[in-house]
């Protein structure tokens, strides 16, 4: 059976997350992959309403305590980890008191973005994985969904250019039906500019209304899941148009799991035994 290491990143994960798409799709793809053969690592964001109590989190000393710099100045990086029993499956939390502290949910109430949605965008980008690398875990494939993720792709190319640990590792982008109003707040450009952004990079994520960071995330990865059949139908022409490898999305759940398993065989171009 073909094995490989998968690190998945979602926006939403049941039961952390209230029952949606994304939030069912980033509780049993996983685990249903991890159930043929794979090793997968499983990272969200923390939001403030994951009741550290109810699914009895903790955290990870040994992966906390980094600080990462963020417009110019130091956030600490806090790792936590609860698990899905049921699934035999853990889940690690990117967190921090300045940015998800108050913030319930990727966006607010009205579908809009709060003034300070740039850094958290960027500290969920780059903290994911420095704490995968912290780990010493190299995953062989990155599957990403969620708006939140979008800065997956800048990150693994910027700390590929400082340290080759991330190097072969592919990207899959899983399109949903998420989304959010407007542009994202602050100043994304100047503070990607702090962090050796090429000029691509800026290029790329110059737009920064969701379409222009989905766009900019497929154009960085090697492959396009359409995880919903409400995903947004300009991205799925994009992806198409711009020739990324595309799987479509089909309503039997076990052969959709069975089929997004063969894919990423099909982007790694690897076994491993």
């Amino acid at each position: 059976m073909a094995k490989g290491r998968i690190l998945f990143v979602s926006q939403e994960i049941m039961p952390f997350s209230e029952e949606s798409a994304m939030a069912t799709l980033g509780r049993y793809l996983p685990a249903k992959i991890q159930e043929m053969g794979r090793d997968i690592r499983v990272f969200m964001p923390k939001f403030a309403n994951i009741s550290e109590r109810r699914h009895q989190l903790h955290e990870v000393i040994r992966l906390s305590g980094m600080n990462l710099i963020v417009n110019n100045c130091d956030h600490q990086l806090l790792i936590k980890v609860g698990s899905i029993p049921t699934a035999r499956m853990q889940v690690y939390f990117i967190d921090n008191d300045e940015y998800f502290v108050g913030h319930n949910a990727p966006t607010e109430a009205d579908g809009t973005l709060d003034d300070r949605s740039d850094e958290r965008l960027l500290f969920f980008g780059r903290g994911t994985l420095e704490a995968v690398r912290k780990l010493a875990w190299q995953p062989h494939l990155i599957n990403f969904m969620g708006w939140s993720s979008a800065m997956i792709p800048f990150y693994l190319r910027r700390i590929n250019k400082e340290n080759s640990f991330f190097s072969g590792t592919k990207l899959v982008i899983t399109l949903m039906d998420d989304g959010f109003k407007g542009h994202i707040g602050g100043d994304l450009e100047r503070k990607m500019k702090t962090d050796n952004a090429t000029a691509k990079d800026l290029r790329l994520y110059g737009d920064t209304t969701y379409l222009g960071l989905m766009k900019a995330a497929i154009t960085y990865s090697q492959g396009v899941v359409i995880g919903s059949p409400n995903a947004n139908p300009e991205l799925v022409a994009f992806a198409k148009e711009n020739k990324r490898n595309v799987l479509d999305f089909i309503d039997d759940r076990e052969e959709f799991f069975a089929r997004i398993n063969k894919f990423y065989d099909t982007i790694t171009g690897r076994i491993e035994n």
